[in-house]
């Protein structure tokens, strides 16, 4: 069959579709090119300085630089606190593919333990995998030559040099300056809300206890950075520009590092504490907590095995000083025989009769003295410097818990004491509303007997019977207890803690005259109950003695130490002061099951007397003589 042959009419119709497909494409094409020149233009003009900053964070990084912490000195100069270079291997998680892996080949090279990868692991789970963290600290010289060697195998991985905190004397000052260790996720919480947390981009520790966590804030100083430019491994080429960082604040505080040093000399292996003021100012002179701890364990961490020898029966880890709560016995009859005297209930000449017991009519009980056969005819003053029970259970029952309670808390009793670390409680000034909130039971005259002798519900720090003293011989000045004194960054000093608090005013100022007299007395005096501990002394010291009784002994019975349990005997403490006419210096001791006042506490502050009152004290703590 023959083909039909093409038209003119049918060329015409395919060079017109032709046509159209070709404008189709072409418009197609158009479009294309209409948009890969407005990308173009956008890239190149509308979006430049976008992808420019782009490409910089690429190659230029900008590193945080800690600054410095500030230098702690006690109040000659001596350097308690100091800065030390050391060498860490330290990681970064996010640039780590392996870090199982890497840990195990590192530890090839360097001896790392167990305990230590645990540790590591731990504290990447709790902070941002971009951070550094050390793996392994304070690296020998040996360590960081081997490690340098085959770094570069180990991207993520690198020895760095940061200045450690480092305390020379140990576990001579623990309690007061306290330490600093690593950053957790609290505390870096806490100061994201603060809005701190930018200021520690490069800060690895913190303050943790007494003078390093109160004052962080002045010791820490500013962050700086450094904008650098890094290859596509990381690694740094060259430095752009710098702002360097501001170190912290020098800190120069009241403490003497030899009386410090006969504080813990002198304690030895009993537990207990002492503080000393500067009776002019409320300086704190020494503030020693026995049993104590070397705080440079926890600066690079703590074993778990060293943190579980902390934890024993003896209790280190608390600031005795600060913290523990102690009946404090005898060493407040000064201060009730000035209550006693504002109320009128006696006079300087007044005198009462003791037999060796006090007791209340129609009650069987009967409260002892601890001189069996009583002391006799007794008046103030021999009732303070003979510490005569009988005569503050009498004193005690006549005025009542609630003048007694509204009076001594004039003195610091039950509250705060006001130091400069954050490590302190109130313990407990007995009234009758506390004794409802406590134990939802009436206050009973009985309970007030046992007050009268600063014994019952009644409990106070070292610090607060120190401070309660103070402001007895300062005849009602009040000089709050404090740590730091000044402040220096460069040329810049700032005095601080240079306040005082309202003053405790007498209806009769001469009745400061008659406790302070009589607690001379109690040391000068043959029959003052510190006497023997301060003969032959060339300074004129006063004080007060007391014996806090820790378990109760069954009427009728008498007190043997022997029989009882060690944690059971008395507790030993010691309040004087020094020179009786001008004083300089108040001590404070409590020496824990150990007997009592007189034998044990005050040879205890004989000892700092009479370094405090030596030649040259200050030559001898320079050269660590001790």
């Amino acid at each position: 069959m023959l083909k039909k042959r093409p038209t003119i009419r049918d060329h015409s119709a395919e060079a017109n579709l032709f046509a159209r497909r070709a404008f189709v494409g072409f418009v197609f094409v158009l479009g294309l090119v209409a948009v890969l020149i407005t990308n173009l233009y956008n890239i190149q003009v509308k979006d430049h300085q976008d992808y420019q900053t782009r490409s910089n964070d690429n190659r230029i990084k900008v590193i945080p630089i800690a600054p410095n912490r500030g230098l702690i000195y006690d109040r000659n100069g001596v350097l308690l606190a100091e800065n030390k270079p050391v060498y860490n291997l330290e990681v970064i998680p996010e640039d780590v593919d392996n870090l199982e892996e890497s840990l195990e080949q590192v530890s090839h090279l360097i001896a790392i333990t167990e305990q230590e990868k645990q540790d590591f692991l731990k504290d990447i789970k709790n902070t941002r995998r971009f951070k550094s963290q050390v793996l392994k600290a304070r690296l020998d010289e040996a360590d960081v030559a081997t490690f340098s060697v085959n770094q570069h195998k180990f991207p993520g991985f690198s020895i760095e040099a940061r200045l450690a905190r480092y305390y020379p004397y140990g576990d001579t000052l623990t309690h007061a300056l306290g330490y600093v260790a690593k950053l957790n996720r609290k505390e870096l919480n806490k100061l994201e809300q603060e809005q701190q947390a930018t200021n520690y981009r490069a800060t690895h520790d913190i303050g943790k206890l007494g003078i390093e966590k109160y004052y962080e804030q002045l010791l820490h100083g500013q962050v700086g950075s450094q904008r650098v430019e890094v290859n596509n491994r990381g690694r740094v080429i060259r430095t752009l520009s710098m702002l360097p960082p501001q170190p912290g604040s020098d800190l120069v505080l009241t403490l003497d590092i030899g009386l410090q040093q006969i504080a813990q000399h002198a304690l030895k292996d009993m537990r207990g504490a002492v503080v000393v003021m500067d009776a002019k100012d409320g300086g704190i002179l020494a503030l020693y907590s026995n049993p104590s701890y070397d705080p440079n364990l926890f600066v690079h961490g703590i074993s778990s095995k060293n943190y579980k020898a902390l934890l024993n029966p003896d209790r280190p880890l608390i600031n005795r000083a600060t913290q523990g709560r102690y009946a404090p016995a005898s060493t407040i009859k000064p201060h009730m025989a000035i209550l006693a005297l504002e109320e009128n209930m006696v006079t300087e000449g007044t005198t009462m009769w003791d037999p060796g017991f006090f007791e209340i009519r129609n009650v069987e009980h009967k409260w002892r003295d601890w001189k069996r056969w009583g002391h006799g005819h007794v008046d103030v003053y021999k009732a303070i410097e003979e510490s005569c029970d009988t005569y503050f259970y009498d004193t005690a029952y006549r005025l009542g818990i609630t003048k007694i309670s509204n009076f001594m808390a004039n003195f610091g009793f039950g509250d705060l004491s006001g130091i400069d670390i954050h490590e302190e409680t109130t313990a407990i000034l007995p009234s009758k509303e506390w004794k409802e909130n406590r134990f939802k039971e009436s206050w009973w005259p009985g309970d007030t007997i046992s007050v009268g002798i600063g014994q019952g519900y009644w409990t106070a720090t070292p610090i607060q019977i120190a401070n309660a003293t103070n402001i007895l011989v300062n005849k009602g000045i009040n000089h709050p207890p404090h740590l730091a004194q000044v402040a220096k960054k460069e040329d810049d000093v700032t005095q601080i803690n240079n306040e005082e608090k309202p003053p405790v005013v007498l209806n009769n100022p001469d009745n400061w005259r008659i406790a302070i007299d009589a607690m001379h007395n109690t040391v000068t005096k043959v029959t003052g109950t510190a006497h023997k501990a301060f003969k032959g002394v060339n300074y004129d010291p006063a004080g007060k003695t007391g014996t806090a009784q820790v378990v109760s002994i069954a009427q009728g019975e008498k007190y043997d130490a022997e029989s009882l349990k060690e944690r059971q005997r008395d507790n030993a403490i010691y309040v004087g002061f020094a020179p009786y006419n001008n004083p300089q210096i108040v001590v404070s001791i409590v020496v824990e099951n150990n007997g009592g006042g007189s034998t044990v506490g005050a040879p205890i502050a004989r000892q700092l007397m009479d370094y405090y009152f030596a030649a040259n004290p200050v030559e001898l703590a320079r050269n660590n003589t001790l």
